[in-house]
């Protein structure tokens, strides 16, 4: 029994030195292959981040997997941002063309919207999307199971407070009965496993667990929970009311 023991522990130890050699990136020519460098990966990959546990391994396994990769990396926490800045800062200033020292702005004034699509154009439907998450809490491709329960948990409470034109139901994907099922298919609702991009950043484990969709009455409102984003918050309507939709989603 010592000798297996021992003989496990060694598998272990050769286990954890192979995780921190330098991989082979095979999306040789993404933005990863290109910015994260064996010097940086030396100096980075041993480290872990206060939120999530999450490590720059586990934030380029999709161009380390994938050959097919134009980015290749996710951040699985806020932290991760910050920790990994020497990886992540150059290579989003890249992918966005922009410098340095640009700062992002958000402005979600509607009334500064002026004009709107013209009535007379074909227009089937309109929809605006915005994803949102909760300070303190992983992103999808790092949040433990314990915070992703957390993140549906709050949100559960809280739309049941939803009042007006706001107010539905939360439907969990965990346990979710057959009819309910279908019905949100037949809405094109419902969102699905099996995206090899998601299962490789780490987005669809436990699944379906934590996870589950509202719509309000009307089924022009809608919240995805822990799909990609924490919260993925959809507007919609028939036309093309541009600011119609956007107020709602505001």
């Amino acid at each position: 029994m010592i000798d297996g023991v021992n003989k496990l522990y060694e598998e272990d130890l050769a286990l954890q030195k192979k995780q921190l050699e330098f991989p082979t990136i095979q999306s040789t020519h993404s933005l990863v292959a290109k910015h994260v460098t064996k010097e940086r990966w030396d100096k980075l990959c041993k480290h872990t981040t206060k939120t999530a546990g999450f490590t720059l391994a586990k934030a380029i396994a999709c161009a380390v997997e994938f050959d097919n990769q134009h980015c290749g990396i996710y951040a699985g926490d806020w932290d991760s941002y910050k920790d990994f800045a020497e990886v992540f800062d150059p290579l989003i200033q890249e992918y966005h063309g922009i410098s340095a020292d640009a700062k992002h702005t958000s402005d979600m004034d509607f009334s500064k919207i002026t004009g709107n699509v013209n009535p007379e154009a074909p227009v089937h439907s309109t929809r605006i999307r915005v994803g949102r998450s909760i300070d303190g809490f992983g992103l999808s491709p790092g949040i433990t199971r314990e915070q992703r329960v957390g993140v549906e948990k709050l949100f559960s409470s809280a739309s049941k407070k939803f009042e007006g034109e706001l107010a539905g139901t939360y439907y969990p994907l965990t346990g979710m009965e057959e009819s309910v099922r279908q019905l949100l298919v037949d809405d094109h609702f419902l969102f699905m496993s099996g995206d090899k991009n998601l299962q490789a950043s780490g987005m669809e484990r436990d699944w379906p667990e934590g996870r589950g969709i509202f719509h309000n009455v009307d089924k022009t409102f809608l919240v995805w929970v822990n799909e990609e984003d924490q919260f993925r918050i959809i507007s919609m309507q028939k036309g093309g009311d541009v600011l119609g939709v956007f107020k709602c989603v505001w």
